[in-house]
């Protein structure tokens, strides 16, 4: 065979390969996007199916299929809607069930005005639409989450396709990639070569998404040669890997990278602040007496104020003054924090030392909540002097500012895994540091109540004193 009819067999042959994969990852994207389709479609009805079936045994027969008759085909309409469906939700679980749990919300409030404006309410059972969609969001949160999480397992595969086009001329990125292609002396995006264009184009047929990692000089003339595939690309650039970019916008007509954006978006913040004042204002009534008795044994004990306020560390790293009920003599109190409080700490009083054990000591802080100073969960606020190992916390790490993105909070994650006390060693900081950024990580309201109920478990800890 001539060396042109080989170059034809090999190319035909290339050609091929890429239409099967292309067929393949297709064919994966459809399963997945069914089956998670047919996830909505289970949760919808189980849900709403076991609220009217408790409806009838409790109150009697009612109409309640009606219910899942007009919700089913308005919900998949808000779905595509809130694009519950695309291609981000299938790669991330969190935001496949915040979508879909969106989604339902508009469903049902579309139904209820609906059924109302057309004056069809009284076939719609309230009992049944009030927990049913309660129900269902459930499911849907616990089903896409964990259908999504476990997608290649469900479908047999990876649906998405992300190849490496990679020179000899610069580092290797980190990751999996379903492909890597060497494009040394294969490829050179600075000649405008249809032939080079073409065996480029059926190269990254089957990519869903493209990285290519070359040489700086190159990235401009790859940008512009990628931009005509009508495939996602992106250029591996390992010296931003310092600056850890969120992203990149435009400023005026000049690209700037994303560096920093609040870890809470304007809803979260506010569902956020609610959770705060309701359950603050709420513990100021019930445990007034306490926070009153407490008082007393303070004045009572040691002379001096019954708070004790210090200057710490807050949100977007503003200072705010903390209150505390005072637990040391007045001559033993530290303002700055550069003393941390010891197992056998000659300053505590014999009061202080009953409610720095139990934590109580901490209560009016509840104050500092309702003013917005702090947040029932966070990362809890340091003095300005607190050090580990002899070193200021933030000589420690870097990244210890990080953790003031958001309000310092009356307990956090550090504090339910036992990280608190005295921080003698660098190690002390860095675990508190850590659980502090996974919280900002992964917040969420619900991750809150629960830190909220593990706090109870860790009043009494062998690191309080």
């Amino acid at each position: 065979m001539t060396n042109m009819g080989l170059d034809a067999f090999h190319s035909r042959d290339r050609r091929q390969q890429g239409e099967r994969a292309t067929i393949s990852a297709a064919a994966l994207r459809y399963r997945a996007f069914g089956g998670l389709l047919l996830v909505d479609a289970l949760c919808l009805v189980l849900g709403f199916s076991a609220a009217g079936y408790g409806r009838t045994l409790m109150l009697g027969e009612t109409r309640w299929a009606l219910t899942i008759i007009a919700l089913v085909p308005v919900y998949f309409f808000t779905a595509f809607g809130a694009r519950a469906y695309n291609s981000d939700c299938l790669r991330r679980p969190r935001r496949a069930a915040s979508r879909g749990c969106k989604a339902l919300l508009l469903a049902v409030c579309t139904v209820i005005l609906v059924a109302f404006a057309f004056q069809a309410s009284e076939d719609l059972s309230r009992g049944v639409i009030l927990f049913g969609a309660a129900a269902t969001f459930v499911l849907i949160i616990g089903a896409r989450y964990g259908y999504v999480s476990n997608l290649r397992h469900f479908i047999g595969g990876n649906p998405f396709n992300v190849m490496l086009l990679h020179d000899t001329m610069s580092p290797l990125p980190a990751g999996k990639f379903s492909a890597t292609v060497a494009i040394q002396d294969r490829f050179d995006p600075e000649i405008h070569d249809p032939i080079m264009y073409d065996r480029l184009a059926r190269i990254i047929a089957s990519a869903d998404r493209v990285v290519i990692a070359c040489a700086p000089e190159k990235r401009v003339a790859w940008a512009s040669a990628l931009k005509s595939t009508n495939v996602q690309s992106e250029i591996f650039v390992p010296e931003l890997d310092r600056l850890a970019p969120l992203g990149v916008s435009i400023h005026e007509h000049t690209s700037t990278v994303i560096v920093a954006v609040g870890p809470l978006g304007l809803a979260e913040r506010f569902i956020k602040r609610v959770f705060d004042v309701a359950a603050s204002g709420t513990a100021v009534l019930v445990l007034f007496p306490v926070l009153v008795l407490i008082a007393l044994m303070v004045k009572l004990d040691s002379p001096g104020p019954i708070l004790f306020k210090q200057v710490r560390i807050g949100c977007r790293n503003e200072m705010f003054r903390i209150w505390k009920f005072r637990s040391m003599f007045v001559e033993g109190s530290d303002g700055a924090g550069h003393r941390s409080a010891s197992r056998e700490d000659d300053r505590i009083t014999r009061v202080g030392r009953l409610i720095r054990k139990t934590s109580l000591d901490e209560l009016p802080q509840i104050i500092n909540v309702l003013k917005g100073d702090m947040s029932i969960v966070g990362p809890r606020p340091h003095a300005l002097g607190s050090r580990a190992a002899e070193k200021l916390f933030w000589e420690v790490d870097g990244r210890y500012w990080q953790r003031h993105s958001v309000k310092p909070g009356l307990t956090g994650l550090a504090q339910v895994r036992g990280y608190r006390g005295a921080t003698p060693f660098e190690d002390d900081l860095r675990n508190r540091l850590q659980a502090d950024l996974e919280y900002l990580e992964h917040w969420s309201i619900w991750r809150d109540i629960k830190i909220v109920l593990l706090t109870f478990k860790v009043l009494l800890h062998r690191n309080a004193y």
